[in-house]
């Protein structure tokens, strides 16, 4: 088995090659153009057609669709790829889920892809996995391991989460960053070891990297905050009528000023802002049960693919009417309390302004998407240090 040229066919200025498998709607190619590194996207591969759509709108290029157990070694080799972007289905290792792990039909092809390495002629030098917390403890974890240490590839393992890189939303993640010797890791004291704090990535090729960053495990002191990454500006009974509603983009130009502005009642996407209200019938029902930020607070949680479409643990939902510090407590009803926007949970996952979705995507699908992607924040600053060469 031989290895890709990571010098590009011995000229170094020429980009490093990427395969992006399970690409959905761009997140990893965000992370790694955030990343700043010499490399290029040579082919994506999903199968999710809606995703596709939205992938094809922002890149111009349209994920390979076909079912990725179909691949050969030969079909790979081709690609002559330097690294490999993995980001497999979550469903088999959620604590919501079955936990069936491998024993799921969707960690089949992950595993068919790890069992491909060994048989191909050019095998990447490097690889990147992202998956949910609980992974690291799976059998499939343990497989990909195996065939990683029989393949000559050094691991280093981390569990971050967006709190650690300054965002106020708590979505813990597992990462494996793994190299083919004889590359080598920047600090390679934490080779074989599942970190929890971001703190190798502070000094990386020469770069702060970690400027800003929390090396704590679930920590929002340095985090901005939520009102930084609204579209809508809320209600606050002590400001003036006339500055009573405006667009976030004038609270936040810093994070998010030459992006789309919207008005009082009609987000960038085009959506009113009565379509994000939450139902009555729902505060009464759930009301207990649901988690409930104001603008001002430095954490929120998970989204996942189903919010909006439920409101008990898919999601923080957001207090739109803050009163004065000399008003009693408002009940829930009185609160206005709404969904974060598309735009805004984009925004919580770091994605740049430029991002958007194709008109024929619909609300419920732009969020069960983005439920799906990652975080920007989170995922740059590692593929940084993966790439980074030992000073």
């Amino acid at each position: 088995m031989e290895t890709a040229d990571i010098n590009g066919g011995g000229n170094r200025d020429e980009p490093l090659r990427v395969l992006e498998f399970y690409s959905g709607i761009g997140g990893m190619r965000y992370s790694m153009m955030e990343a700043g590194v010499n490399a290029v996207v040579v082919e994506a591969f999903e199968i999710n057609d809606t995703a596709n759509d939205v992938y094809q709108f922002n890149f111009g290029h349209r994920p390979y669709q076909g079912n990725i157990q179909s691949l050969t070694a030969g079909d790979l080799d081709k690609y002559e790829a330097h690294a490999w972007f993995l980001s497999p289905p979550c469903q088999p290792y959620t604590r919501q889920g079955l936990q069936k792990d491998s024993g799921d039909a969707r960690a089949s092809s992950f595993l068919s892809i790890l069992e491909l390495i060994p048989q191909l002629s050019l095998a990447p030098l490097m690889l990147f996995v992202e998956n949910v917390v609980g992974f690291e403890t799976s059998d499939t974890h343990c497989k990909m391991i195996e065939v990683l240490k029989r393949t000559g590839f050094i691991t280093q393992e981390f569990i971050l989460t967006p709190l650690q890189f300054g965002a106020p939303y708590s979505r813990p993640r597992y990462f494996c960053l793994a190299k083919r010797k004889p590359l080598s890791f920047s600090i390679p004291q934490h080779d074989h070891k599942l970190l929890e704090s971001p703190y190798p990535l502070f000094n990386c090729g020469g770069k702060n990297v970690g400027s800003g960053l929390d090396q704590s495990w679930e920590t929002n002191g340095s985090c901005k905050p939520i009102e930084s990454f609204l579209e809508f500006k809320y209600f606050n009974e002590n400001v003036e009528e006339e500055t009573r509603i405006k667009s976030a983009a004038d609270i936040s130009s810093d994070e998010f000023g030459e992006s789309k502005r919207c008005n009082h009642t009609t987000g960038s996407d085009g959506f009113t802002r009565d379509q994000y209200i939450v139902p009555l019938a729902l505060i009464d029902r759930w009301g207990t049960a649901m988690d409930i930020v104001s603008p001002h607070a430095k954490r929120c949680c998970c989204f996942t693919k189903s919010y909006y479409r439920y409101v008990k643990g898919t999601g923080s939902l957001l207090a739109d009417k803050q009163p004065s510090p000399m008003e009693k407590a408002q009940s829930l009803k009185e609160q206005q309390l709404r969904y974060f926007t598309p735009r805004e949970v984009a925004n919580l996952h770091s994605f740049p302004k430029e991002f958007n979705f194709p008109e024929s995507v619909s609300l419920r699908q732009r969020y069960a998407l983005l439920g799906n992607s990652l975080s920007i924040a989170v995922v740059a600053p590692l593929i940084r240090y993966l790439f980074a060469e030992p000073s």
